[in-house]
């Protein structure tokens, strides 16, 4: 019994070390490399999101939720954005570019939309199925917190904050 109690110890301890260095930043993983074709044609990658805090935010126009959180992305973009925050908003490849194009003029989205013609973005993120998924990306290149579903949006200001004070 003793053992048993001083092995789960041991392995909550290992748990809470490691999950704390992830959130400490010593274990991030990077973004995957990826190239975006934006609305206007042209192209970024992922190594162009470096020196700046940025949401990467897989939604589609069909996606009650996505369209829901939307004027808080856009808030968010807003409050930040001058402060070297950006949002990269990828639609799913489900999605008709016309709707999207549509979308971003009818609602005047103010930061990058990218189309995932053949889905190979939202494989490389880790084969995105469910919309919204959002990543939030640092300075550095890394992923730093991931949300499926609408995120808490006080609790990611918060977080974005922190990320704009890193050098």
């Amino acid at each position: 019994m003793k053992r048993t109690f001083i092995a789960a110890a041991a392995a909550v301890a290992l748990l809470v070390s490691g999950a704390s260095a992830y959130y400490l930043g010593t274990n991030r993983p990077a973004a995957p490399q990826a190239t975006y074709v934006l609305l206007d044609g042209s192209q970024r990658t992922t190594a162009d999101l470096k020196g700046r805090v940025t949401l990467v935010n897989f939604w589609a126009t069909s996606c009650v939720t996505c369209v829901g959180e939307m004027p808080k992305v856009i808030a968010t973009y807003d409050k930040y954005h001058a402060q070297g925050f950006d949002t990269l908003a990828v639609a799913m490849s489900y999605d008709p570019p016309a709707y999207v194009v549509n979308y971003a003029e009818t609602r005047k989205l103010p930061f990058q939309v990218a189309i995932d013609n053949t889905g190979a973005v939202a494989k490389a993120w880790g084969d995105v199925q469910l919309t919204p998924t959002t990543f939030l990306v640092n300075k550095r290149g890394e992923i730093v917190k991931s949300f499926v579903g609408e995120p808490d949006f006080a609790d990611l200001h918060r977080l974005i904050e922190k990320l704009l004070k890193e050098a």
